[in-house]
């Protein structure tokens, strides 16, 4: 698709997802500008590595355990307050769903179900909207929504008891189990991890056998 439509659609998913930080109180202007700074400053940092990285992620074969050691590590070290936080709670799902993405992308260029383009298949060309791919987008929403909402229902119905089992945690009251790291990092990072993971891997692989990839 044309770059245009990429640069007008970033700008405008950024802002509607600052915006909704703002009116639900969980952020400032203030964090919203640094938050956006600091983001040009990772791209700027990252960016020209962005293929070494990419390849190392899809073909290196110990690269799914480095990078769920890596984000865990982030994940406990962002839990040392002792005082619980929701920010907690955010960043153990973020790292999650971050490590899960990139094993997801991993195990699916592994299998064959997403590869590179060869030279003559360059550049590539836009597909005509039809009833047929649009019809197939439409089913390719649905069923993925609904692959992930249950991945994560279950996931977070057998994180949490496991979690307060193994700490000897009282469960009977789940938002006050939910305080304790050792809960709310397992749980999060656990459970987000096989969101992150089932969209990269698992849903497409799902479109694929049924032949609306």
């Amino acid at each position: 698709y044309p770059l245009i439509y990429g640069l007008i659609l970033i700008p405008c998913w950024c802002s509607l997802v600052c915006l909704s930080r703002i009116y639900m109180g969980m952020h400032s202007i203030l964090d919203i500008i640094a938050g956006f700074l600091y983001t040009l400053l990772i791209l700027a940092v990252f960016y020209p590595f962005m293929d070494l990285i990419d390849n190392f992620n899809q073909t290196y074969k110990y690269a799914p355990l480095i990078i769920i050691g890596i984000h865990l590590a982030l994940g406990i070290f962002s839990f040392t307050l002792d005082t619980w936080s929701t920010s907690r709670g955010d960043t153990a799902e973020i790292l999650g769903s971050g490590a899960g993405i990139a094993c997801g992308a991993h195990v699916a260029y592994k299998v064959g179900l997403v590869s590179d383009p060869s030279l003559d298949m360059l550049p590539l060309a836009r597909p005509p909207i039809t009833v047929t791919l649009f019809g197939k987008a439409i089913l390719r929403i649905f069923i993925g929504m609904l692959f992930v909402l249950l991945v994560r229902y279950v996931m977070k119905k057998v994180t949490i008891p496991l979690a307060c089992k193994v700490f000897n945690i009282p469960c009977d009251d789940i938002r006050k189990a939910r305080q304790h790291m050792e809960v709310e990092l397992p749980y999060r990072y656990i459970t987000y991890g096989m969101v992150g993971f089932t969209i990269s891997f698992l849903a497409p692989y799902i479109f694929f056998f049924i032949g609306i990839s």
